[in-house]
């Protein structure tokens, strides 16, 4: 796997202008927030393809990310999404997979990995249909984001790299068996035909307890075996 030099067009043009004012931006000034996401375009580019070039053929998964979700919604009207977002995404992907085909063998694609936090179910379609091979976090305790409708509606289109337990409430403050619990139900929603490789929602963060890792771990050996 290698990742990108940074975040994704959207989330940098947050990181330079602050959120509000990017988000302010889009609306009340399209062409600056369009222009630095261009120029974000741009380097992306240029970035994939010294990476690419040089070690292409063994690199097996490349890794952007762009945060559109939250817990309850996303952070973009359709609208924007579709005009401002979508284009450029879609020609990053088309690009990077482009490049990235020129140095693996025939048979061997390569895969693009998209980590997209919240709910982005809306935007599933549109991931799909643009070449992203694999979602991550999957965020499952989102609004929208229900593990077993997302494999039923998406699961033989995308990957799903993540959701196998929650990571903001259940396993940091939750029982071992609570954790076990979750672990279950979301392996056994997501698992059945391939396409999920598990993960956290999210990176475990501090101070999680060690009898609660040790439960996720222990399910995923008895759960988590094609």
């Amino acid at each position: 796997m290698c990742k990108s030099l940074c975040a994704g067009m959207f989330e940098m043009g947050q990181r330079i202008r602050g959120m509000s004012d990017f988000l302010c931006d889009m609306l009340a000034d399209p062409k600056t927030a369009e222009a630095i996401m261009d120029k974000i375009l741009e380097l992306k580019k240029r970035y994939w393809t010294m990476v690419l070039d040089e070690l292409g053929d063994a690199i097996d998964i490349v890794v952007e990310n762009d945060d559109y979700g939250t817990q309850q919604s996303q952070l973009i009207s359709p609208e924007t999404y579709r005009t401002m977002i979508e284009p450029r995404l879609r020609e990053l992907v088309d690009f990077v997979k482009k490049k990235h085909a020129e140095r693996r063998e025939p048979n061997e694609p390569g895969f693009f990995f998209f980590h997209s936090c919240g709910n982005v179910r809306p935007y599933l379609p549109s991931f799909i249909d643009m070449g992203i091979d694999i979602l991550n976090p999957v965020h499952v305790n989102a609004s929208g984001m229900n593990a077993a409708d997302l494999k039923k509606d998406f699961g033989d289109a995308i990957t799903f790299w993540g959701g196998g337990v929650e990571t903001q409430h259940v396993l940091p403050h939750g029982t071992p068996e609570q954790v076990r619990a979750d672990v279950r139900r979301n392996v056994e929603a997501l698992m059945p035909g391939g396409g999920f490789v598990f993960n956290t929602v999210h990176n475990i963060q501090a101070e999680v307890p060690a009898e609660n890792i040790l439960a996720m771990w222990e399910t995923l050996r008895e759960v988590g075996r094609y």
